[in-house]
């Protein structure tokens, strides 16, 4: 079952060109994913009682254009495939004319809170969510090389702010983090995500960066060399 809301770029997800920025296309499709589950009867409640949860293992967002302080958008979502414990889902974004401003590929996998490992997808999930056309597009391979030499930066700590109700580091905060670390000029025209391990509140953080054609590769590890996150920009 696919689903839709409707929206208007607000002041508040805007960047100095007053466009909608990466953050925000995130953002938009992590409300519409969190819409549908909630619409269907197997959201955060759900969810919450089976001690489960849907945790993030992959992102590829392709943007065709930001759109524009106060423009009208329409963001949708769909399932299209369930293996074992994986679900794969995409989403777009439309502007007024329904033409397409950025588009995504993500892959999830169901968690049990409590081991942290992964469980099987129960049938009353699958049936909810059905399963859609998967969208057309050049689909990137889920996992990220790591760069063999990287610049290494300043340590961070994980503070409170990064943090989502599952008490982890939200994915879109890792993407903040990887484009601290961009020229200031440089616009995402593609964003891949691997997600490898959980940073939660206190968590150091050791950010390393390879650049290579134009593509930058930003990789988050912790102090003992275990990676959170690779994410690559283009």
């Amino acid at each position: 079952m696919k689903y839709s809301f409707d929206s208007r770029v607000r002041y508040s997800e805007i960047g100095e060109d007053r466009h909608l920025t990466l953050n925000g296309i995130i953002n938009y499709f992590q409300d519409c994913s969190t819409f549908h589950s909630e619409s269907l009867g197997v959201g955060m409640d759900f969810l919450s009682k089976k001690k489960q949860a849907w945790v993030l293992s992959a992102w590829q967002i392709v943007v065709e254009r930001y759109p524009e302080l106060c423009e009208n958008i329409k963001v949708s979502t769909w399932a299209y495939d369930f293996k074992h414990f994986l679900g794969s889902r995409n989403f777009t974004m439309e502007d007024a004319e329904e033409n397409l401003l950025a588009y995504a590929n993500t892959y999830w996998t169901l968690l049990d809170m409590e081991s942290g490992r992964p469980v099987s997808i129960d049938e009353r999930q699958i049936q909810a969510y059905g399963k859609e056309e998967r969208l057309n597009m050049e689909y990137a391979p889920r996992k990220i090389k790591k760069p063999d030499t990287c610049k290494e930066y300043p340590s961070f700590t994980v503070r409170p702010h990064h943090l989502d109700t599952n008490h982890h580091v939200n994915n879109g905060q890792y993407i903040l983090m990887a484009q601290e670390y961009l020229p200031r000029d440089f616009k995402v025209r593609q964003m891949r995500a691997e997600y490898k391990n959980q940073a939660k509140l206190g968590d150091q953080m050791i950010p390393r960066m390879h650049e290579e054609q134009g593509i930058y590769t930003v990789v988050l590890d912790s102090p003992a060399g275990d990676t959170y996150a690779i994410v690559e920009l283009k």
